[in-house]
């Protein structure tokens, strides 16, 4: 009996191993094909947002749930282009925008919370990820501190943010996205942590500090 059972010890070890392997290799697996979809999707030029692309935007918070397996199938068969690009130099951040909060989005790069949103005016809001990989998708924002400069382009402009504050909030706080009144602002929300059913965000809000249009110079801030 003893030996059964120490026979039975060895094939549980072996097969939790296992599995402990498969989840970690898994979520490396996870990491680079992340890594990969905003890579490539940052070499393109960003699209007018056009009817087409209103056509499809789901602005849908409840929509939203965290990554998975199949989400990240779709997100590697989605082809719809992004319509800029988000950079924040200091924390390693370097995402393209997406019009909308699908999930397949949010698996390549950042999303825009409201469907009428320009950068340049009101407050243009952008949602995304806290993966437990610190160095995707919106887990940067975790390091980000006042003073520090955000970048955003169309395509056609460059806008500089600088960093006012960073706040933790409930995620009904949704007014935190609504437009201020003589104020050019940029509000990036992500979940304050990785951990699945996170109630609380991380709120990050910049003011509009200067405008220049796209240039070489003006693109390196969107080079890792």
């Amino acid at each position: 009996m003893k030996k059964y059972k120490k026979v039975f010890q060895k094939v549980l070890i072996v097969l939790l191993l296992a599995i402990g392997l498969a989840l970690v290799f898994n979520e490396q697996l996870k990491v680079l094909i992340i890594k990969t979809l905003t890579t490539s999707e940052l070499q393109k030029k960003p699209k007018t947002v056009n009817k087409e692309i209103r056509k499809h935007g789901n602005f849908n918070f409840k929509s939203v749930k965290a990554a998975d397996v199949q989400t990240l199938g779709k997100a590697i068969k989605n082809d719809s282009g992004s319509i800029g690009k988000i950079s924040i130099p200091k924390v390693g951040l370097y995402l393209p925008i997406f019009y909308g909060i699908d999930n397949e989005n949010l698996l390549r790069g950042a999303g825009t919370m409201k469907p009428a949103e320009k950068m340049g005016e009101g407050n243009y809001a952008l949602a995304g990820h806290h993966m437990s990989n610190s160095t995707i998708l919106f887990s940067p924002l975790a390091k980000v501190k006042t003073g520090m400069s955000i970048y955003l382009t169309d395509g056609a402009k460059v806008y500089r943010y600088r960093v006012v504050q960073k706040r933790t909030v409930d995620k009904y706080q949704i007014n935190w996205i609504n437009d201020v009144p003589q104020k050019k602002l940029v509000t990036l929300v992500t979940c304050l942590t990785a951990t699945a059913g996170e109630t609380n965000r991380i709120l990050v809000q910049g003011e509009l500090e200067q405008v220049q249009g796209v240039t070489k110079d003006t693109l390196r801030y969107f080079a890792d």
